[in-house]
C-alpha cells in the first residue's frame, strides 16, 4: 500500500473532512486515523476530499492522519463466498467472531477470503492455448451444490504459459500466466473487483423464463423472470422478510445473495440462525451451500448500510459470469435509502421530498439495472434476478422510495395490511400488484398448460368482480344479489382461501408445483363455469356449496403432494360427478 496520508480537518458523524487530497480520486478508499477505520472519498475540492467512514468515528478529532490506498472500495472474489456471512463491506462476520467474541473491534481487518486453504484445482485450458475475458481456466469444488469456475479477468487476453497441473493450491498461489497485448499477468484463484462498477456483459437479452418460487401468487399471477426486478412493499408485519425466507428457500435460482440491509437485529438473527439450518429442497444439502449472507442490521454504521447493496449485487455479477442464475434478495431498499438520506442532510445537500436526497431515483435505477438475463463474456447465458423490499412508513405506498422504486421495477407485489391482519400469507393483494413480465413468459407457462394465460385472466377476472359486489354487499347486505352474482362471490372465496393463500409453515403447501398450481385453479374455475350453467337451469346456490367435493377443494393444496397429478384427476372426476348428479336432479 502507498503511504501517502493527508490530514483530518473536520468530523460529522460518519462523514469526515480531510485535506492535501489534491491528486486522490473519487471513491477511492482511505483509511481514517490511527485505527485506519476503512473510508471511501465521495467529494472532492481542490485539495479536500470529503470522505464517508464505514465504520464508528468516535474519538477521531482534526490533525489525526488520512492513509490513501490509491484504489477504490473492491472486493475479494473467489472460493469461499459461498456459505459465509459478510458485513456491508466484507468483512467475514463468522471468522470475527471465532477470533474476537462478540463485537467487531473499529479498524478490524480480516480477510475476506481464507487465503491458506487449499483447494483441489482442476485445469480447463491448455498450455499454449489462447483465452480471453470471460474464459474459464480451471474450477474448484466450493461446495457439494457449486462448482467454482475460475474466471480470465475482464481486461486479460493472450497466451496461457506456466499452467500448473491439477492438485491442491492456495489461494494466494500462482495458477497460470496470461501473456498479450497488455504484458504478462499471473492468474489466481481469486480477484478484484470495485464493488460500484458493474461487471460487463457480452450481450443483455429479453428473460423468457419465470423464476419459479413455489408460491401460487407469485408463479401464477404476477410471474417474475429469471434476470428480472421485483418490488415487494408492506408495512410493519405484513411478512417482507418471510416472503424473502420462502423465495431465498423455494425458487430455482442457482445461487442466492440474501443482503439484510438496515433490519432490526432480531430478524437479522433469525437469518443468521435459521439459514445455516435449512435444507435446500432440490438437493437434501443444506441451504447455506448455494447462499451468501450479508448482514448489516439498523444498529451497524450507516455509511456501510449504503454500500452493502453493491456488494451484495457484485457477488451475486461474479457468480453469474460463471453461469449461474442467481437471485439477490435485499431486505429492506427502504433502510439503504434512509442511510442515504442521512449522509446527505451530514453533507448539507438540498433535500429533495421527504428529505431524500436529490438523486435517490438514480441511485434507485443504478442498483436495480444491475439485474438482467445475460450473455457473459465467456458465451455463457445466465442471470442476476433482484427482489427488493420496501418498508413504507406507517404502510403509506404513495411516499418516495415505493413511488421511484416502482419506474425501475416489472413485478410489484404490494403486501396489504388488511389481508395480513386475517391470516392471509402471503399478503399479496391481488387488485393493487401487477407483473409486466406475463407476455415474456407465456410460452414457457403453456408447455405446463396451453390455457395458462386464460386461466390466470379468468381468475383475475373473477376476483376484481367481487371486489365491486363486496361494495354492494356492505350497503344492503349479499341476500338481495342475483343467484349468478353471489355465484361469483363464493368462487372468489374458494380463489382466495383454496389458492391465493399459502402456508410456509405446511411441509405440503410451503412450496407448489407449477402443475400442481394449474391443475388446482382449473378445479376452482370448473367450479365458476358448472356452477353458473347449474344456477341458470335453476339450482340454488346453497345446493352448490353443500357439495362434499367442495370441502375437499379446500383442503387440496395441503392434502394433495407435488408429485401426484393422478389425485387432481380423480378430485376433477368428483367434482363433475356432483355436479352430474344435481343437473339430473334439475331435468327431473
Amino acid at each position: 500500500m502507498t503511504e501517502k496520508t493527508a490530514t483530518i480537518i473536520r468530523v460529522n458523524g460518519p462523514i469526515v473532512t480531510a485535506t492535501g487530497m489534491r491528486d486522490a480520486e473519487m471513491y477511492e478508499l482511505v483509511e481514517v486515523g490511527p485505527l485506519r477505520l476503512i473510508g471511501e472519498i465521495i467529494r472532492l475540492a481542490g485539495d479536500r476530499a470529503v470522505i464517508q467512514v464505514y465504520e464508528n468515528t468516535s474519538g477521531l478529532k482534526p490533525g489525526e492522519p488520512v492513509f490513501r490506498t490509491e484504489h477504490p472500495l473492491s472486493l475479494l472474489l473467489g472460493p469461499g463466498l459461498v456459505g459465509n456471512i459478510y458485513d456491508g463491506i466484507q468483512r467475514p462476520l463468522r471468522v470475527i467472531s471465532e477470533r474476537k467474541g462478540t463485537y467487531i473491534e473499529r479498524g478490524e481487518k480480516v480477510p475476506p477470503l481464507d487465503l491458506e486453504r487449499r483447494w483441489h484445482f482442476r485445469p480447463a485450458v491448455a498450455e499454449g492455448s489462447n483465452v480471453a475475458p470471460g474464459t474459464v481456466f480451471g474450477a474448484v469444488r466450493e461446495t457439494q451444490l457449486i462448482e467454482h469456475r475460475l474466471l480470465v479477468p475482464p481486461s486479460v487476453e493472450g497466451v496461457v504459459q506456466g499452467l500448473v497441473a491439477e492438485g491442491d493450491y492456495t489461494l494466494k498461489d500462482v495458477l497460470l500466466r496470461v501473456t498479450g497485448p497488455k504484458g504478462e499477468h499471473p492468474l489466481t484463484m481469486v480477484q478484484s473487483w470495485p464493488a460500484r462498477r458493474a461487471r460487463p456483459v457480452l450481450s443483455r437479452g429479453v428473460p423468457t423464463v419465470p423464476l419459479v418460487t413455489g408460491q401460487r401468487v407469485i408463479d401464477t399471477f404476477f410471474p417474475l423472470a429469471r434476470g428480472g426486478t421485483a418490488g415487494v412493499p408492506g408495512g410493519f408485519g405484513t411478512g417482507k422478510t418471510i416472503i424473502q425466507h420462502s423465495l431465498a428457500k423455494w425458487c430455482d435460482a442457482d445461487i442466492i445473495v440474501y443482503i439484510g440491509c438496515g433490519e432490526r437485529g432480531n430478524e437479522m438473527t433469525d437469518v443468521l440462525t435459521s439459514f445455516p439450518e435449512l435444507v435446500d429442497p432440490r438437493s437434501g444439502r443444506p441451504l447455506m451451500e448455494r447462499t451468501v449472507l450479508i448482514a448489516n442490521t439498523s444498529n451497524m454504521p450507516v455509511a456501510a448500510r449504503e454500500v452493502s447493496i453493491y456488494t451484495g449485487i457484485t457477488i451475486a455479477e461474479y457468480f453469474r459470469d460463471m453461469g449461474y442464475d442467481v437471485a439477490v434478495m435485499a431486505d429492506s431498499t427502504s433502510r439503504w435509502a434512509e442511510a442515504l438520506r442521512e449522509l446527505a442532510a451530514r453533507l448539507e445537500e438540498m433535500p429533495a421530498e421527504e428529505g431524500f436526497p436529490a438523486n435517490l431515483p438514480s441511485k434507485l435505477a443504478e442498483f436495480y439495472e444491475r439485474a438482467g438475463f445475460v450473455t457473459t463474456l465467456g458465451g455463457k447465458e445466465a442471470s442476476v434476478t433482484v427482489i427488493g423490499s420496501v418498508s413504507p412508513p406507517g404502510g403509506d405506498f404513495s411516499e418516495p422510495v415505493t413511488q421511484h422504486t416502482r419506474r425501475f421495477i416489472r413485478a410489484y407485489w404490494a403486501l396489504d395490511t388488511l389481508l395480513a391482519s386475517s391470516r392471509h400469507y402471503p399478503a399479496i393483494h391481488w387488485l393493487v400488484s401487477y407483473s409486466e413480465y406475463v407476455p415474456d413468459v407465456r410460452a414457457w407457462w403453456s408447455k405446463v398448460d396451453p390455457k395458462w394465460s386464460e386461466h390466470r385472466q379468468s381468475a383475475l377476472e373473477i376476483l376484481q368482480r367481487e371486489d365491486k359486489l363486496q361494495q354492494i354487499v356492505k350497503l344492503v347486505g349479499p341476500d338481495v344479489l342475483p343467484e349468478q352474482e353471489r355465484l361469483v362471490l363464493f368462487v372468489a372465496e374458494l380463489l382466495k382461501n383454496a389458492f391465493l393463500q399459502q402456508s410456509a409453515f405446511d411441509p405440503v403447501d410451503m412450496y407448489c408445483s407449477p402443475k400442481k398450481q394449474m391443475a388446482l385453479l382449473k378445479v376452482i374455475l370448473t367450479v365458476h363455469e358448472r356452477g353458473r350453467a347449474a344456477i341458470a337451469r335453476g339450482a340454488p346456490l346453497v345446493t352448490l356449496r353443500g357439495m362434499p367435493v367442495i370441502e375437499e377443494i379446500m383442503r387440496a393444496k395441503s392434502t394433495i403432494p407435488n408429485d401426484d397429478p393422478a389425485a387432481f384427476d380423480q378430485l376433477a372426476q368428483r367434482l363433475d360427478d356432483q355436479f352430474g348428479l344435481i343437473e339430473r336432479g334439475l331435468a327431473q
